[in-house]
């Protein structure tokens, strides 16, 4: 087993000059550094080993601020204090970026694209069907069934407290797989 010897913090700075401890009348040489001020957190005080644990247990960030300010501080600091946006609203994305929703997840018609089916494959009713189940054509009967079952269980009012946007949802559901049942191929 190898061992060093004991770190001596002064050491390693014998090139540099020595700064003594911001510490009024401590005549230790300054080795560790801790903020100014909460406005200014690249600004230092450089204090002694015993100055800076004084320093550290008595530090605050948010003393003198209000409790808004401290909720809107701890908000700002949840994304790394760095601008946020609205879901599927993107600054600089443009309309030929956009990315299906045919539930209007994201707003009214927001962010539609076309159905990704082979033209002249499906009729347009079919082509919309196929939007609701987020398929391409041609679809195997197997994988049709299971993407209901999915739908079904995800959007029934009984797993949604009732609710009529669900009710809704399932009935446009149940039409668009009533639309693709009979096109929908065997399978491999």
């Amino acid at each position: 087993m190898v061992r060093s010897r004991p770190f001596d913090a002064g050491s390693h700075r014998s090139s540099e000059p020595q700064r003594p401890c911001d510490s009024e009348g401590c005549p230790e040489v300054g080795l560790f550094r801790a903020p100014k001020d909460r406005q200014q957190l690249s600004s230092y005080w450089w204090f002694c080993l015993e100055h800076v644990r004084a320093y550290n247990a008595s530090w605050d960030f948010y003393r003198g601020m209000s409790a808004e300010q401290i909720e809107a501080e701890v908000r700002r600091d949840t994304t790394w204090q760095r601008p946020t946006w609205r879901f599927g609203q993107m600054p600089g994305r443009t309309a030929s970026r956009r990315f299906r929703d045919p539930f209007h997840v994201m707003g009214e018609g927001e962010g539609e694209a076309p159905p990704r089916s082979r033209p002249g494959a499906y009729s347009p009713e079919q082509q919309a069907a196929l939007a609701v189940f987020d398929l391409d054509a041609p679809v195997p009967l197997a994988d049709l069934k299971q993407r209901y079952k999915t739908l079904v269980k995800r959007h029934h009012p009984d797993a949604n407290g009732g609710s009529k946007e669900a009710e809704e949802r399932l009935k446009v559901i149940n039409a668009a797989y009533r639309t693709l049942r009979t096109q929908a191929s065997p399978g491999p």
